[in-house]
């Protein structure tokens, strides 16, 4: 999922920003949504804690508040280095002075200077990024950061009877907090959830018996887990088709 976070406190600025992501959009098959605000306000602040990819396009000046600003509190507050940032403003004269903070902008785009292309080359610039996220799952669970590579990860198992997860790798199991929809928010487009029990890790897999209905991972370990209607889905991947 890619999100789109937009602040301009000019409304006729805001929906064109809206429709300029969508025309880039329209080249892509991903899937996006877009959300739209006037200021950097408690509101903003919330949205802006989510796990999806996020492109925001900052408007430098609004009543409430400093593009700058917000940029600096996605990056140093909320530790964010992976979302992209994209400024817009009608005073040039700052350009010097945002790129000077920092803070891994995308760009800084003029207004009153062809912007509608700017902002365009921009938003496609970010897209770039979208897989070269860093493939970690991160979590904290009783009161231990983990940092588990996404390669690793064989499934994930919905642990009976209890609010957590078991993590399965090669070397070890690890505990996570949550249910497989939250879980499954977290990661990326390798992993599926198989049934209501476990998400699996697509490239972990070895074989598929579709007489049998049973997994085989590379590993050795076996899985007889897949419900109807991600069968395609698998048999798909592991045909090399998707």
């Amino acid at each position: 999922m890619i999100e789109f976070i937009i602040c301009e406190d000019e409304k006729d600025f805001r929906v064109r920003y809206e429709q300029i992501s969508e025309q880039v959009m329209m080249n892509y098959d991903l899937e996006y949504k877009i959300n739209s605000y006037s200021e950097y306000s408690s509101k903003w602040k919330q949205q802006i804690n989510s796990n999806s990819f996020k492109i925001f396009i900052l408007d430098l000046k609004t009543k409430q508040g400093s593009g700058l600003d917000a940029a600096r509190y996605i990056r140093e507050e909320l530790d964010d280095w992976q979302s992209m940032i994209i400024i817009v403003t009608a005073y040039p004269e700052y350009k010097y002075e945002a790129l000077g903070k920092r803070l891994m902008l995308v760009d800084f785009v003029y207004k009153l200077d062809d912007y509608e292309n700017r902002l365009k080359n921009a938003i496609n610039i970010s897209l770039k990024n979208f897989d070269k996220r860093p493939n970690k799952l991160k979590y904290t669970y009783k009161k231990v950061v983990y940092n588990i590579d996404y390669q690793k990860i064989i499934y994930i198992e919905k642990e009976q009877d209890n609010k957590r997860c078991i993590i399965r790798t090669n070397t070890k199991d690890y505990y996570i907090q949550g249910n497989l929809n939250q879980i499954e928010k977290l990661l990326d487009k390798r992993f599926i959830k198989c049934n209501r029990s476990y998400i699996i890790n697509l490239e972990q897999i070895e074989a598929y018996d579709t007489k049998t209905n049973i997994l085989t991972f590379k590993n050795g370990e076996t899985l007889y887990a897949v419900s109807r209607n991600k069968k395609r889905e698998i048999v798909n991947y592991v045909r090399g088709i998707s």
